[in-house]
């Protein structure tokens, strides 16, 4: 029988909401989220940066959470003297160290040593009114008035064409970066997935929340066969490949959030040849 997880979580909200509606204590903050980039986008319009393989790191102007709206229990130096202005940014740990920083940022204590490893990497100020054009020097000088070494300013640059931004794309995963984020320059926050944010990988991922596990056959009788897993838009799928036997014996609770890679699309919109990658432990259950 499988043996099955219990983590009490809060709720994730889906809800897209404006700039300047600041979150109740608790409540999923309204990030602004990304779509995938396609090729034709007017790139003349976004600035590209590195994307950041870490925990998303919201500062509400008093406490650091999650994207799920839990409160990030981090060193007091860690976040001394950041100033009410939000930040929205990435908890990153260096490249190929996710674990590190998911770790690291789940813990109900703060373990000193774990989080002098770690950065807060600023990629926008939620409700500053301007443009992303305009968010960006008020971002830098943030960031340069706070003056601590964990606290860095994601650089910003331009990409004329495709074939540039897909040779920057190669040179980044080469050297162990996630992959590359395209911001629309003209774009005000606003809290929801749109073209103002995409992302470009060298594959393609995303979530999926958990809603059944199937039991395995054969040589995984009595051991995970599948997760039955929930898409954003409601359509459902088995996802059975990429997990380690330590994962089918103890597999990710019911309701949890899980990131798959795959390879396309079908005609009806469900994955192509998905693949386990990891459970997002940033991303609370939905009951």
């Amino acid at each position: 029988m499988l043996r099955r997880r219990c983590l009490a979580w809060l709720a994730l909200s889906g809800t897209t909401t404006a700039i300047g509606l600041p979150a109740r204590a608790g409540d999923a903050p309204a990030l602004l989220l990304a779509n995938v980039y396609r090729p034709g986008m007017p790139l003349a319009e976004y600035w590209v940066s590195e994307k950041y393989d870490g925990v998303r790191g919201y500062w509400d102007g008093h406490t650091l959470r999650t994207r799920g709206g839990e409160t990030v229990t981090a060193p007091a130096w860690f976040t001394a003297g950041w100033p009410d202005t939000p930040m929205d940014g990435e908890l990153w740990a260096g490249r190929g160290r996710f674990a590190h920083a998911q770790s690291t940022t789940r813990q109900q204590q703060a373990d000193d040593a774990a989080w002098r490893q770690m950065r807060f990497m600023v990629f926008d100020l939620p409700q500053s009114p301007g443009t992303f054009d305009d968010r960006i020097p008020a971002l830098n000088a943030v960031v340069a008035t706070i003056g601590q070494p964990w606290v860095q300013a994601v650089q910003q640059h331009r990409v004329a064409t495709d074939a540039a931004l897909q040779a920057l794309l190669q040179r980044t995963v080469r050297a162990g970066g996630e992959g590359l984020m395209l911001h629309r320059g003209a774009s005000l926050y606003q809290g929801g997935r749109s073209d103002d944010l995409v992302k470009l990988k060298t594959h393609e991922d995303t979530e999926a929340r958990v809603v059944a596990h199937v039991p395995g056959k054969g040589r995984l009788e009595g051991r995970l066969g599948a997760l039955l897993v929930e898409m954003p838009s409601g359509q459902r799928f088995k996802l059975g490949a990429g997990f380690s036997d330590a994962q089918r014996a103890d597999p990710p609770p019911i309701g949890s959030w899980v990131t798959y890679r795959f390879r396309g699309t079908h005609d009806g919109g469900l994955p192509r040849f998905a693949s386990f990658v990891r459970v997002r432990e940033d991303m609370p259950p939905s009951r």
